[in-house]
């Protein structure tokens, strides 16, 4: 794989080919159980490759991301035992770790799609897109973007334009079927101009798409691995055709699946004390919470206390389950309990 495309856009870097991986939390809210098993894995992955691990706060939404949220953040990671090489508190060779301090170079790569003729504004609004896919003619790709604004002439535009409409950007997505192959889950195919359509790469309020910002990031901090959760698995497409426009080296991916409630729903607060804040507050110590992640994770044979590092030589993505983890509500009791 070659950066030198980079390079040209982005200026010169000491070039690293060490094994490189991240940790990427959005800080939004407290750190909880789902999160600190994706960044456990994520962090043993790495040294288990004895790579670099770098830490990427990912703030990019300024409504939604909050300041204080990143201090928690590092706490719990550092009460858990997991350290980085790189990140927003220590620096490195390719700082800034917070994309919030990043957007110049998603602007770059803005203007290289631009100039390719790949991007359009798109004046739909969110209710118009609700409309579309509920329309009884969308069957079964509702979440597809039927390229209406991809068709406006010039003239239309002005019209929109002076109706006070901000329009988001588009990329164009070409008739191809994306396939890689995934750590964890073998090989995924997607046909993305069918399956999703033209996706938002630039919000209409400014905000630069998370799809966008991930590739950028991820190829200037020269990421060789990325693992997380499996609810990004069917962006990676998206993704991968980004890399390939803006000619960028793409990383190897692991998806791992989420944690679960009782109710079928993603892990969250509805379902108890399950925030690493509000698990130090009453008493759980952080071996007994790693020991639960690995436990759950297939890296141990019984829920014990452990420590991070105590589980790299062993770390094996194939021992990792393929379903979704059901975390029950007497295991979040056994995590005070045990001692």
């Amino acid at each position: 794989m070659s950066f030198k495309h980079y390079n040209k856009l982005y200026g010169e870097k000491e070039m690293n080919d060490k094994f490189r991986g991240r940790f990427a939390p959005s800080p939004s809210g407290e750190m909880h159980l789902g999160n600190a098993w994706t960044a456990l894995l994520a962090w043993l992955q790495v040294r288990r490759g004895g790579g670099r691990m770098v830490l990427r706060i990912e703030d990019l939404d300024p409504d939604r991301s909050k300041p204080h949220y990143v201090e928690r953040l590092l706490q719990d990671l550092h009460w858990l035992g997991l350290d980085w090489d790189e990140g927003p508190d220590i620096g490195g060779p390719y700082a800034p770790y917070c994309q919030g301090a990043r957007r110049h170079m998603y602007d770059r790569a803005l203007q290289v799609l631009k100039n390719s003729g790949l991007l359009y504004p798109c004046y739909c609004s969110r209710g118009e897109l609700r409309q579309v896919a509920q329309a009884p003619h969308a069957g079964e790709n509702t979440g597809r973007y039927p390229a209406t604004c991809r068709r406006l002439t010039l003239r239309e535009q002005e019209l929109k334009r002076r109706e006070g409409r901000k329009p988001s950007l588009r990329l164009v997505v070409p008739e191809v079927n994306v396939a890689f192959d995934d750590l964890c889950y073998g090989t995924f195919h997607q046909a993305l101009a069918r399956e999703v359509g033209d996706f938002i790469v630039r919000r209409a309020d400014g905000v630069h798409a998370y799809q966008l910002a991930v590739v950028v990031d991820d190829a200037a901090m020269r990421i060789s691995h990325v693992l997380r959760g499996a609810d990004l698995l069917d962006s990676t497409p998206r993704q991968l055709l980004l890399y390939k426009l803006l000619q960028l080296p793409a990383p190897v991916f692991t998806h791992v699946p989420l944690f679960m409630g009782e109710d079928g729903q993603r892990l969250s607060k509805r379902h108890g004390d399950v925030s690493l804040g509000k698990l130090r507050e009453k008493g759980a110590r952080p071996e007994t919470v790693v020991g639960y992640l690995a436990y759950k994770a297939g890296l141990l044979a019984c829920w014990e206390p452990v420590t991070c590092a105590e589980l790299i030589d062993d770390f094996d993505l194939g021992k990792i389950p393929r379903g979704n983890i059901l975390v029950r509500a007497e295991e979040l009791n056994l995590l005070y309990a045990k001692k």
